[in-house]
């Protein structure tokens, strides 16, 4: 690596962290990796824990809800703090801490002997991955040098893609053979093993000038984001958004992050400095990864009813047909660099958000028939389109911080994805369950009110009611995949404009192709002067 007048850049990374700084990257993909496969791996589940007891621990459908959103709650509202606590006390101390706590939540939740106690563990997991996931990512930025940063990340976006698909797969196989509680057990031996790995290849680092801690900043930022998932979170329970218990947390909310913004600006010690939304390149990554995981959460969450429930498939059926957007992230994201040098981010962004908003439209076109390889293809191409934005977004919001702030940008990046892609179960979900109604509804005239209710809440519900109905109910089979076609045909349709909104960001702010030598040094790559000392 060199600086355009020619003179070699300082390494900024110790000789003996640089030699097993692939080794390190294998141990953060480990560490991420079951973070995000347990957040998947509980939707194939929630049939088995709602059987009564022995089978499952008789969770109603509002209590598995929160099963799920206690973890995302307690997640998305800690991931901003947990990265600038990783810059001030060192993201080694933070990650073990982080994965520490989510291995004893983990084994906790296995033994739940009520739906209330997993509720609890579960957000206990998710307080403990708050603090593994931004801490992956800034330990990459402090044991890679700048030019190899872009491929370590693309291998870092490979696992979450990775650890996305596998979940369903991995939950399939011990529901099969084990009891419930084998989906979060599972972990804890993983959990060693990463720490053990962690204590011995992973160094420390921190900011070395962190200034005044902003303990005002950072309670706002908390509370904001909290108000404002939940409310999320409770609009799609609710199916409306315009309910006063949805409105008053959202709005409450957006109105204390904006206190926060303004806090930041005027404090002399600012918990993140919010200048940085002012370059429109990492203003318009940081809205990519939102809107990218809006779109594609959106689909994930009705793709497992459309594969379960209409075609019929197993939850391990389900999980091995996602497997090829798997295999296009690990094959293509660790490469996105290649492309990127040669074309450019804002081109091969664009392309790739193209090819996410194509995948999604082609749910549109899916009936109960549509041939299992077709299928395959579209999971591929987003899978394809994912690899190649996810990368480059990522090196635009993490390179456009210095190394020192990585826990900060990391943050930023993690809390847009997961704001935006709690924001997308819950909008489209809404969208997918209003549009199921109003098509199942005039064929459960002849239930009573009560059973009426039930059954239009949504397939599961109305093929549980069919199934009771027995012979009789056969028609009603009928009616509610026609219902739930339809409604997945207009979700697929508003996830495909979501991913088009994404890619009209890329192509207007992400910056273009940078001619050879023009790129800018940063203060960290400078030589230093000629006496200065060590």
């Amino acid at each position: 690596m060199s600086t355009p007048s020619g003179a070699p850049a300082v390494p900024q990374i110790p000789e003996a962290v640089h030699r097993r700084r692939w080794a390190i990257l294998v141990v953060l993909m480990f560490s991420l990796l079951i973070v995000v496969l347990d957040n998947s791996i509980l939707n194939v589940a929630v049939k088995t824990i709602a059987s009564p007891s022995p089978t499952g621990i008789g969770a109603t459908q509002s209590e598995l809800e929160w099963a799920i959103n206690s973890y995302t709650l307690v997640f998305a509202g800690l991931l901003f703090t947990a990265g600038l606590l990783g810059d001030r006390l060192g993201r080694k101390k933070v990650l073990l801490f982080g994965i520490t706590l989510f291995g004893i939540g983990s084994a906790l939740a296995a033994m739940s002997g009520s739906p209330g106690q997993l509720i609890t563990w579960r957000a206990l997991m998710g307080f403990g991955a708050a603090f593994v996931m931004p801490a992956t990512l800034a330990v990459l930025m402090n044991v890679f040098e700048r030019d190899e940063q872009p491929k370590a990340i693309g291998i870092w976006a490979g696992s979450v893609g990775l650890g996305i698909a596998i979940g369903p797969i991995t939950g399939g196989l011990l529901l099969e053979h084990f009891w419930w509680g084998s989906i979060f057990l599972v972990n804890v031996p993983v959990v060693i093993i990463a720490l053990a790995a962690m204590v011995w290849l992973v160094p420390d680092s921190k900011d070395p000038r962190p200034g005044r801690l902003d303990p005002l900043g950072v309670v706002l930022s908390i509370i904001g984001l909290v108000l404002l998932v939940y409310g999320i979170i409770r609009g799609g329970e609710l199916a409306d958004f315009t309910d006063v218990s949805v409105l008053l947390p959202v709005i409450g909310g957006l109105a204390v992050l904006v206190v926060f913004v303004l806090h930041e600006k005027r404090s002399a010690s600012p918990a993140i400095d919010v200048s940085y939304f002012r370059k429109p390149a990492f203003s318009a990554a940081v809205a990519a990864i939102a809107l990218v995981f809006f779109a594609l959460m959106g689909v994930t969450f009705f793709s497992a009813f459309y594969l379960q429930s209409v075609r019929g498939y197993s939850a391990l059926q389900s999980g091995l047909l996602i497997l090829p957007l798997a295999v296009a992230q690990m094959l293509f994201a660790p490469r996105a660099r290649i492309v990127v040098a040669r074309f450019g981010a804002r081109a091969v962004c664009t392309a790739g958000m193209l090819a996410v908003a194509l995948g999604l439209a082609a749910f549109a076109l899916f009936d109960a028939d549509t041939p299992v390889w077709v299928m395959c293809v579209v999971f591929f191409v987003q899978g394809t389109g994912m690899a190649h934005v996810m990368p480059p977004v990522t090196v635009a919001v993490m390179q456009a911080l210095p190394r020192e702030k990585a826990g900060s940008g990391s943050a930023v990046n993690n809390t847009f994805r997961q704001v935006g892609g709690a924001l997308g179960i819950a909008v489209l979900g809404s969208v997918l369950s209003s549009v199921y109604r109003g098509g199942i509804e005039d064929h459960l005239g002849a239930l009573p009110a009560a059973a009426r209710d039930a059954a239009g809440e949504s397939i599961e519900a109305t093929l549980a009611v069919a199934e009771k109905l027995g012979p009789q109910g056969t028609p009603l089979v009928g009616a509610a995949h026609d219902a739930f076609m339809s409604a997945m045909h207009v979700t697929a349709l508003g996830s495909a404009a979501v991913a088009l909104l994404g890619t009209l960001v890329v192509a207007l702010w992400l910056p273009g192709r940078e001619p050879a030598g023009e790129r800018p040094v940063r203060e960290e790559e400078r030589p230093a002067p000629a006496g200065a000392g060590r």
